[in-house]
């Protein structure tokens, strides 16, 4: 049975769509399970970051509802591989390495190859054109301009990192749309392309940076202190955020994924969690501290501070661990890479998770998204669909950390 009320949700809902390569598939499931109580629900505000921003301009230039979004959304994940991504043949891999050898080995020389990222990911880039409907001659995503016309969709923002100023900067589209800009970060009002998404899931030093009007940008959350700002700044009273960390349990914090020297895929997956995952957590405590001492302020007294409802799921299970189980259904020559790295030599290959992009994994992880959004379907809800609250200007409200760093 379907929710009639959800035809026409709050004006201020924002969804929030973290990084994390090929876990961001886990995303899709929540789509599917709110596709089946609330077939016609349409997120107002919509963020993505890195994986994230792939999902994101999917569903803000989608025509229809949740529905059709995650039924779409689904067949395309379900049928991806590493050659739809990036450029997997043994020739074109043992050339970028090559190319990269060299330069290492060159003492930076003008002989020195210039490299771009350790794969190639044209595939990307044209997958995106495609699902996207891309305009062939302006290159804008047509399908979001037409939602923001309609009224179907108020904002959407991509975050990307300019390698050249060393700043985070989000890309918005929407209607009476008030620019920001804080130390190290800014926004910029503009018409979304497919290299917009492309730049904002650049992993770095893996895949290359991507050209923009103001530089060369990579992935968005490499810097991004703040995720939850952009849909805070947007005017979002209620976020659901969706993580693709697993949050290990009491009594798992001394489950060793390795007993020797960690290998480089070990270290490189750590530090891949803590650059892009770890911080929404860190940013949604801070909102509900915050949230907390707002409860505690006479109303008189808030002006224009006001109180952001914010709800995270995340996974039920390891998806770094259970990548491990997958690892031999990838292309030969990559498999060979990523062995290379160490990937066998521990129990949670997290680094592997993020390029894990095999279908039976990735229709593993849209089911796991899908039971862990019916567990909490109430939750979700009554989040999604309460009643809308009086709120101040969003340019001034009370935010997470980086608003309330100036």
């Amino acid at each position: 049975m379907t929710d009639s009320s959800a035809a026409v949700p709050p004006k201020n809902v924002a969804i929030v769509l973290s990084g994390g390569g090929a876990r961001a598939a886990y995303q899709v499931g929540l789509l599917r399970c709110l596709a089946k109580v609330m077939p016609d629900y349409r997120f107002q505000i919509i963020t993505g970051v890195s994986a994230g921003a792939i999902n994101a301009s999917f569903i803000a230039s989608h025509p229809g509802g949740i529905e059709s979004a995650a039924e779409e959304l689904t067949a395309l994940w379900s049928q991806l591989t590493v050659d739809q991504i990036f450029r997997s043949e043994g020739s074109v891999l043992a050339r970028t390495f090559g190319r990269w050898a060299t330069r290492l080995l060159s003492g930076g020389t003008r002989l020195a190859p210039t490299v771009r990222g350790m794969v190639d990911t044209t595939p990307l880039l044209d997958l995106l054109r495609r699902n996207l409907d891309a305009d062939s001659s302006t290159g804008e995503i047509p399908g979001i301009t037409a939602n923001i016309e309609s009224g179907g969709l108020k904002s959407i923002a991509l975050t990307t990192l300019n390698y050249s100023t060393g700043e985070t900067v989000t890309w918005v589209q929407g209607r009476d749309i008030t620019t920001w800009a804080r130390s190290n970060r800014r926004s910029f009002n503009t018409r979304l392309t497919p290299r917009h998404v492309l730049a904002s899931a650049a992993l770095p030093m893996f895949f290359p940076a991507v050209k923009l009007p103001d530089g060369w940008h990579g992935d968005g959350g490499i810097r991004l202190a703040a995720p939850l700002s952009p849909a805070v700044h947007l005017g979002a009273s209620r976020i659901l955020a969706i993580s693709t960390r697993y949050q290990r349990q009491e009594g798992e914090q001394q489950d060793m994924d390795l007993d020797q020297y960690p290998p480089p895929a070990q270290i490189l997956g750590k530090l891949m969690n803590a650059i892009f995952l770890d911080i929404l957590d860190q940013d949604a405590e801070r909102l509900m501290r915050i949230n907390e001492l707002i409860r505690k302020v006479p109303k008189e007294r808030l002006t224009t501070m006001r109180e952001i409802d914010i709800m995270v799921l995340r996974p039920s299970v390891d998806l770094g661990r259970l990548s491990a189980q997958f690892e031999p259904q990838l292309p030969k020559a990559f498999r060979f890479f990523t062995r290379g790295l160490g990937t066998k030599e521990t129990k949670s290959p997290d680094f592997l998770s993020l390029l894990m992009f095999q279908p039976d994994y990735l229709k593993h992880l849209i089911q796991i998204g899908e039971e862990d959004a019916q567990a909490r379907l109430p939750e979700i809800k009554k989040l999604l669909l309460g009643e809308e609250k009086s709120l101040p200007e969003p340019a001034t409200a009370m935010p997470t950390a980086e608003q309330s760093e100036s």
